[in-house]
């Protein structure tokens, strides 16, 4: 009885995990345009930490893609494979907690691309200073390149940040990972 508890509050939690990243991506978003907008930005630590309104029409962390067409036809794919795996690896509730929080956070960056065109970012963190001076490597030329404050993101970017380190850890620490081949050996006969 127990087991077939757990087989049916596992799919109930995923989507849990999912509606409520997506939720709160879309609540803070919906403030962050209302609120943020007119002022462009405002200090909560000083210089540290602000909450500046931006509107990215690229990925996430504000990398460019020049392609708008392809990078949602990418997204949905990444959305659709994110999704099958997420009940590929039901028995692994690390990878489904990642698979959850990927899919919550991509949902919420999609929901900007079709509906405004653009991606809202709104948190703004200052970052210790890179300055990389450029190098040529094996022949191939790696260009200069200098950060002062991370790009703005959102929650939605957070959320696949979480996610992905999930999936890395997991990946890292080798923990194992069970894709069953067939249920009915759980069946009764």
């Amino acid at each position: 009885m127990l087991n077939r508890h757990i087989k049916y509050s596992q799919p109930i939690a995923t989507i849990t995990i999912v509606v409520a990243i997506f939720v709160i991506d879309q609540l803070t978003k919906f403030l962050a345009i209302h609120f943020l907008q007119p002022l462009q930005s405002v200090p909560v630590i000083g210089d540290f930490f602000r909450l500046t309104y931006v509107e990215n029409p690229g990925m996430a962390f504000g990398i460019e893609f020049p392609n708008k067409i392809l990078l949602n036809v990418l997204s949905i794919f990444a959305a659709g494979i994110i999704f099958y795996y997420l009940f590929l690896l039901r028995d692994h509730i690390f990878l489904r907690i990642a698979f959850a929080t990927i899919l919550g956070g991509a949902f919420g960056n999609l929901t900007d691309r079709f509906l405004r065109g653009k991606v809202v970012d709104f948190i703004d963190l200052e970052f210790f200073d890179i300055n990389f001076s450029g190098i040529t490597f094996f022949g191939w030329k790696i260009p200069q390149f200098s950060l002062y404050r991370w790009p703005v993101f959102n929650v939605a970017d957070i959320a696949v940040t979480i996610g992905m380190t999930i999936v890395i850890l997991t990946a890292f620490l080798n923990y194992p990972i069970q894709v069953p081949a067939n249920d009915t050996a759980n069946k009764a006969p």
